[in-house]
């Protein structure tokens, strides 16, 4: 068992996490979030989505957000572009990086996008093209690798196929993600080992829920496999809305933690990081769903 030295996290916080919220966030809270998230150390922030502000009121804010934020050189910001019209008006916020996505399950994919597996990645494939030619890195997220709400579990062989159709539209990096929190350490190797068929090991991240309580068990599997990028939320921000009261991403403070615990760099100051998800649980009125975090909130 060989554990990387080094591990990097991508905060989805301020995007998937707060994407989720029922209430209104304003832009200045968002930004604020953001600024103490990159104080901490955090050097990959996914800051906002361009998508219909019909279908995510939340994320209507985007261009206001990340013309807000002071960026720090060393910083990546991140933004989602589900669509060239979504990607062109992103281009306009100069973002370091796109995200895409799609689903390991049909019925998913189906039901989250109207379109199969195939066709979401047709619609991808010209915004890949248009952010690679603006020399703009693209990463692509892969929902339901090891279970569906409506599939039930997810075939390794179906997250192979997914990867291997975002690594022939140039996608440069995947994130292997458990999005209503199902999986279980076995069930998430087998969906990492599909995912290596088509990516390097320096390629590939893990993007875990915790509606179980497994998210720390999969991100363990996944350093003993080598793998050393993770998505993370700050304070747990963001729910399953397939598993109602669930809790949702992991929470950065939980899997901070665990690496420093283990003697794994991270670049992240743990008690800053603790102060940004308490800034943020505090705005939302509700206590941090991180454990870590209440621990030595408590401990204080």
């Amino acid at each position: 068992m060989s554990l990387p030295a080094q591990v990097k996290l991508v905060e989805v916080g301020p995007r998937d996490g707060l994407q989720n919220e029922k209430q209104t966030v304003p832009a200045e809270v968002k930004i604020d979030l953001i600024h103490r998230l990159q104080a901490a150390g955090l050097t990959e922030i996914e800051v906002t989505s361009f998508v219909s502000p019909k279908w995510v009121p939340q994320m209507a804010d985007n261009a206001q957000v990340m013309a807000g934020i002071s960026r720090q050189p060393g910083v990546r910001y991140s933004v989602l572009t589900p669509n060239l019209q979504g990607f062109e008006a992103a281009l306009l916020t100069k973002p370091d990086e796109i995200v895409v996505f799609g689903a390991a399950s049909e019925a998913f994919s189906q039901k989250n996008i109207n379109c199969s597996i195939a066709q979401s990645i047709e619609r991808f494939a010209p915004v890949v093209a248009a952010a690679r030619a603006a020399g703009i890195y693209v990463r692509g997220a892969m929902s339901c690798t090891v279970g569906c709400p409506y599939e039930g579990d997810i075939a390794p062989e179906r997250v192979g196929y997914l990867a291997g159709l975002m690594k022939g539209i140039g996608v440069q990096h995947v994130g292997v993600a458990d999005t209503i929190g199902v999986g279980t350490p076995l069930k998430v190797q087998r969906a990492v080992e599909a995912t290596l068929q088509h990516y390097d090991l320096a390629d590939i991240s893990g993007h875990f829920h915790d509606t179980y309580g497994q998210a720390l068990a999969n991100t363990l599997i996944c350093l003993q496999m080598g793998v050393w990028q993770f998505d993370t939320s700050v304070a747990g921000l963001g729910g399953c809305p397939y598993a109602k009261g669930a809790t949702g991403n992991v929470a950065t403070e939980d899997v901070v933690y665990l690496l420093h615990g283990m003697g794994i760099s991270t670049g992240i100051n743990l008690d800053a990081l603790i102060d940004a998800g308490q800034f943020i649980s505090n705005f939302l009125g509700r206590p941090t769903q991180a454990r870590a975090g209440k621990a030595l909130l408590n401990r204080r």
